[in-house]
């Protein structure tokens, strides 16, 4: 299922909340200082109208002059606002930060409080320039991928390399690759080795050495010498592709505390509005003194402080960070929600094939009983040369000298191996079932290996075996040691391969649930299971097709990337890049820092309000703690969201 594309314009913080502040404060294509003029004229000109009033060196300041200079002072950075607060009146939008400044600093004018006026819609006004400098620089992982996206492919036609466009090469069509060059297309290699810079993809910096036939990715860099790709999947179907599209759509899915937020924002600012018109006029019945002025000055200051800015930018802002930093780092999760649940897991499903071991077999031992090991291997690959099993290939990456062997009348036999005839002798290769119902005695030492297993016997005698074993990932048993160390102790492992196997991996591994032979409706099973204990938040890892059913049923869906199949990584609600099983705890401490400078953010921001809002309705609060109210704790839950960007998690 294809995911709508979203134009990273688009992508703001929170675009119902944000309330156009693109629009409000242009940066277009003009220079970060043209950007910064109008709020420097209002501060010069702010400046020498305080100063003129202190030291009185001007009498002639005062009346309509005085009137006009604050004036003047004031539109560079008012106009903006007052324009975007009376187009989001127009639209039905009443209670929008722009809006209550504006009403704000024109009632500050009207109760000749100039200066401070132009004051406080001077700081608002470089708030919001320092809040979009911050947003710009959350996005930048996100923009930066853009850069990665390769521009042309040389594709080989009409016995020529000719440059085009990677969207319009064709599947199976040869494309080279320059040193230095981005590679445009998934393939498979062509040259007999290359060297590649796989960062934008995986987040890892180290080179990436493969050989001929071996899969490269989209996005990855040419280090080396000009090598030849045979195209496998579309442009749109590319890794990079995928990446971009993914990392788009995730800035779109906000987290529950996001949308709490948004709700929150919208009762709570209209709230204190009203209890502003309260501070103005119900002091009239209960006060002897009561002076009109000083009250709408205090309920002024109530607007000023009511202004939901360090809310609805700076937790957006947050999870834009945690988002950036998972792409940094090979992470890709599929939307804000997603860091939330990652936080809140405490049980984790894996599966073993591809996700802590290689998915690729090797072999691990060769017995050959009455046979020269290499004349054994060679009646043994003579035959599995005419078999596409997994197995099969392992087999004939032996080298064994001399001259290959050649099998005929090769035949199936279904669920049991392969009979055919080398050199004139009868070979059987398979397995025990194979041997039995050909009379063949099977040394019991064979009973004992977990392992997979290929019995060899020829001319109806037993010639040896060959152990075959997937390998351990390098850094899977550190992941089991991480997992604990985050608090993550239920673990549990489920596999299709067979049970003794897995038995032996999850003990290597120092897991104490696992279960093999397993189908996917079986996994499935075990996850429902473990769900109907409601205090169990599960996330599953896993690569195959058949783990998509357990990926979409569990809290959150870890699918491995880079080996996993497209049904999983489509499904999944997180993609690790780098197939290693150890990014899994890295994207637990990530989601667990952004929600922890999340809910920082949020109790600064509420907890200062709340303060200055009652010093505010006793009187005891000028606009000038209003504006530290509001625009002060913004940009300090801004640095503190921005610090995301700078952590590292090792």
């Amino acid at each position: 299922m294809k995911k709508k594309k979203v134009n990273l314009r688009d992508l703001k913080p929170n675009s119902e909340e944000q309330h156009s502040h693109d629009d409000g404060h242009d940066h277009g294509d003009g220079s970060a200082f043209k950007t910064y003029i109008p709020a420097i004229i209002s501060f010069v000109m702010l400046m020498v109208g305080i100063a003129v009033d202190y030291f009185d060196a001007i009498p002639q300041f005062e009346g309509w002059i005085r009137v006009v200079w604050y004036t003047l002072a004031y539109i560079p950075v008012g106009f903006p606002v007052i324009k975007e607060g009376w187009k989001s009146l127009i639209k039905g939008d009443v209670f929008t930060e722009f809006f209550l400044m504006s009403i704000a600093t024109i009632g500050a004018f009207i109760i000749g409080e100039y200066p401070e006026g132009v004051a406080v819609m001077l700081f608002y006004a470089v708030g919001e320039l320092f809040q979009n400098a911050a947003v710009n620089r959350a996005k930048g992982n996100i923009k930066a991928l853009l850069d990665v996206r390769p521009k042309e492919a040389n594709v080989f036609r009409d016995g020529d390399y000719v440059s085009v466009s990677p969207e319009a090469v064709n599947i199976g069509e040869k494309i080279q690759i320059r040193v230095g060059e981005k590679i445009p297309l998934d393939g498979i290699l062509l040259s007999e080795k290359a060297s590649l810079n796989t960062a934008a993809l995986t987040g890892e910096s180290k080179p990436d050495s493969i050989q001929k036939e071996a899969k490269v990715y989209a996005g990855s860099i040419n280090l080396e010498s000009v090598i030849e790709v045979e195209v496998t999947n579309k442009f749109e179907d590319s890794s990079i592709a995928r990446i971009l599209d993914l990392v788009q759509n995730a800035t779109a899915r906000k987290s529950k505390t996001e949308l709490f937020i948004r709700q929150f924002a919208r009762i709570y600012t209209p709230i204190v509005v009203f209890l502003a018109i309260g501070v103005t006029f119900i002091p009239y019945f209960f006060v002897d003194d009561y002076v009109f002025r000083d009250w709408l000055y205090r309920a002024l200051i109530f607007l000023v402080i009511s202004c939901p800015c360090a809310l609805v930018i700076s937790i957006p802002l947050g999870y834009f960070g945690g988002l950036g930093a998972a792409s940094k780092n090979g992470i890709l999760f599929k939307g804000a929600s997603f860091l939330d649940a990652m936080t809140k897991i405490n049980t984790l499903v894996m599966d073993k094939t591809g996700t802590v071991t290689k998915g690729v077999f090797k072999i691990k031992e060769v017995k050959a009983i009455g046979w020269n090991e290499t004349e054994f291997m060679q009646y043994l690959m003579a035959m599995e040369e005419q078999s596409t099993h997994p197995i099969a290939k392992a087999i004939l990456e032996y080298k064994a000298e001399g001259e290959d062997f050649e099998a005929t009348e090769v035949s199936e036999i279904a669920g049991k191996g392969l009979k055919g005839i080398v050199n004139g002798k009868t070979v059987l290769v398979g397995n025990k079932a194979l041997m039995t119902s050909n009379n063949i005695d099977v040394p019991t030492e064979t009973e004992s290996i977990v392992e997979s297993i290929v019995l060899v016997a020829i001319d109806n005698q037993f010639a040896g075996y060959v152990v075959i074993a997937d390998e351990l990932k390098e850094d899977a048993k550190e992941t089991i040691t991480a997992l604990h160390k985050v608090g993550i102790n239920n673990i549990m492992m489920l596999s299709g391969d067979k049970d003794s196997i897995t038995q032996q991996v999850a003990k290597e591994l120092n897991i104490a649930n696992a279960k093999g032979g397993l189908l996917p409706e079986d996994k499935l099973n075990e996850v429902e299971i473990l769900k109907k204990n409601l205090e169990n938040k599960i996330a599953f890892i896993g690569d195959g097709i058949n783990d998509a059913p357990v990926l979409a049923a569990s809290n959150v869906g870890i699918a491995m990337g880079g080996l996993g199949s497209d049904v999983a990584i489509e499904t999944a609600d997180v993609i690790i890049q780098t197939d290693q099983p150890s990014k899994v705890v890295r994207a637990i401490k990530i989601s667990r820092s952004t929600r922890k400078i999340v809910w920082q953010n949020i109790i600064l921001a509420f907890g200062v309000k709340v303060i200055v809002l009652i010093l505010g309705a006793g009187g005891l609060a000028t606009m000038w703690e209003a504006v530290f109210a509001d625009v002060g704790v913004a940009l300090l839950a801004i640095l503190n969201a921005v610090r995301l960007q700078r952590m590292s998690w090792k």
